[in-house]
């Protein structure tokens, strides 16, 4: 009976398909099958290419409405189970397969990932010793503190400093490469010392966890609780994405069915996911105060659901569904982590290393029209109300160029001896929820809108000061 209704629902798409493929009459380079498939599953682009190039795109649509009528399940979800049933039919046709003990452990394995009874000590294991150890002990520890002291402190940036002395008489000019906020002594020392190790350790991490599989099982695992707050499974792609790089996360949220899902996923990449670099440093920042470690991440994922619910709640829009083929366990191949760790690196120095350089001009143009240090003045006032030190103002003004370049700020400061237990979990916090760095607040305007986009950014600049103000209230109440 199931198999029946299938093939049922097959042959009603084909005969949509075939009619939408007859009214097509432009040249997209791709078969006329191949556009109608794209138009029933909803594809935006798609939609607005053949609305430009058909004139008959009304009956195409007709056709389309007709059709997503006959089903209770979306349209996608129908063609994907359509797909899989002839694929199914061909490899059986073709291949005998004898299952083995390595398959069975693999699928036992498989099966623990996403029951939520063994996936969460999985997942916490993942993130212990693949994010935190890995990424946050050894590399914003060990390694940012061997090049940051032993290679720029002791060597590079004395060196450079005379260099420029020497070559450059005029201070005015020679600040713009030396001195506290230079491009050389901080724009590149914070790249390179500070969020280079950070990024490729958390690349490698990441390129292993991606290459085993693992990812859409997790997207299975937290299906159920995503869904409570306006999201699926699926957006656990972008949202671990986002913790590598939220502007890149944020254009991968195209791949989310509905546009509620996509307003949803891009406020919380903006307000509640730290990059892979400002992790790192926060992680850095937070060593050896477990106590203030799990503060920072308790209110970070609370404020990830409250919002999110909160949008659910508030945004209109259809409820979300999920479906998603889950691809074999295997063990990562060295040349795949090699290559992926390799691209994204090399995006790294591509698309993030000249916003570090162009940072340092934007403040040095800024201290000498004294805008700089007017915005800095602005900021110690919520700066006091948080209970944090005026020098903090200064990195989340850093924190608009970058965010991890903010974090890097801190790290500073705290080196300085300036911040203590609950000053650094407020900063921590307060920098973690704060305004989308320039390159994400852009993308968040070209997919979203300028509306849209603004105003994000200002709801989290009021939102971030205003839970940075009750963190430090009730840590003080409490004696934290």
């Amino acid at each position: 009976m199931l198999l029946s209704e299938q093939q049922n629902n097959t042959n009603m798409v084909n005969d949509s398909v075939e009619r939408v493929a007859a009214l097509l009459q432009g040249d997209y380079g791709v078969s006329k099958k191949t556009l109608a498939l794209l138009l029933l599953e909803g594809d935006e682009e798609v939609l607005s290419l053949v609305r430009s190039k058909e004139k008959n795109f009304q009956e195409i649509l007709n056709i389309i409405r007709e059709t997503k009528a006959l089903f209770k399940e979306p349209i996608s979800f129908v063609i994907a189970l359509s797909r899989q049933q002839t694929i199914d039919r061909i490899l059986k046709g073709g291949f005998d397969h004898a299952p083995s003990s390595k398959a069975a452990f693999k699928e036992t394995l498989s099966r623990f990932m996403i029951s939520p009874l063994t996936g969460l000590p999985i997942l916490f294991f993942i993130l212990y010793f693949g994010v935190y150890k890995f990424v946050g002990e050894f590399g914003a520890g060990t390694v940012v503190d061997f090049i940051e002291t032993n290679i720029f402190e002791h060597k590079i940036n004395p060196w450079i400093t005379h260099v420029f002395s020497w070559l450059i008489p005029w201070e005015v000019f020679r600040t713009l490469f030396v001195g506290e906020y230079g491009i050389i002594t901080l724009g590149i020392r914070y790249a390179v010392a500070l969020i280079l190790p950070i990024v490729t350790l958390f690349f490698i991490a990441f390129a292993i966890i991606e290459d085993t599989g693992y990812l859409p099982r997790l997207a299975l695992l937290i299906d159920r609780v995503f869904k409570k707050i306006g999201l699926t499974g699926r957006a656990v792609i972008p949202m671990v994405l986002g913790l590598g790089c939220d502007t890149m996360a944020t254009m991968v949220t195209r791949t989310l069915p509905t546009q509620r899902e996509r307003l949803i996923a891009t406020i919380l990449l903006a307000l509640a996911v730290p990059c892979s670099a400002q992790l790192g440093v926060i992680l850095a920042l937070l060593e050896g105060y477990p106590t203030g470690l799990w503060i920072w991440l308790s209110v970070v994922i609370l404020v990830f659901l409250l919002i999110g619910f909160l949008s659910a709640q508030i945004l209109p829009g259809e409820r979300p569904y999920f479906y998603m083929e889950i691809p074999p366990l295997r063990l990562p191949k060295l040349s795949n982590v090699f290559v992926k760790t390799y691209t994204r690196v090399e995006w790294y120095f591509k698309e993030i290393f000249p916003m570090f350089i162009l940072a340092s001009v934007f403040i040095w143009a800024g201290q000498l029209s004294g805008l700089f240090n007017a915005v800095v003045k602005v900021l110690e006032y919520p700066m006091r109300w948080m209970g944090l030190p005026e020098q903090t103002a200064v990195s989340f003004l850093f924190g608009f160029f970058r965010r991890d370049y903010g974090a890097a700020g801190l790290y500073d400061i705290k080196k300085m001896g300036l911040l203590n237990g609950e000053q650094l979990v407020v900063a921590c916090v307060v920098l973690t929820l704060f305004l989308p760095c320039i390159a994400q607040f852009l993308m968040n305007v070209k997919e979203r809108g300028w509306k849209v986009g603004v105003g994000i950014s200002v709801f989290i600049l009021f939102f971030s000061f205003s839970v940075g103000m009750i963190l430090h209230y009730v840590l003080k109440f409490f004696a934290v």
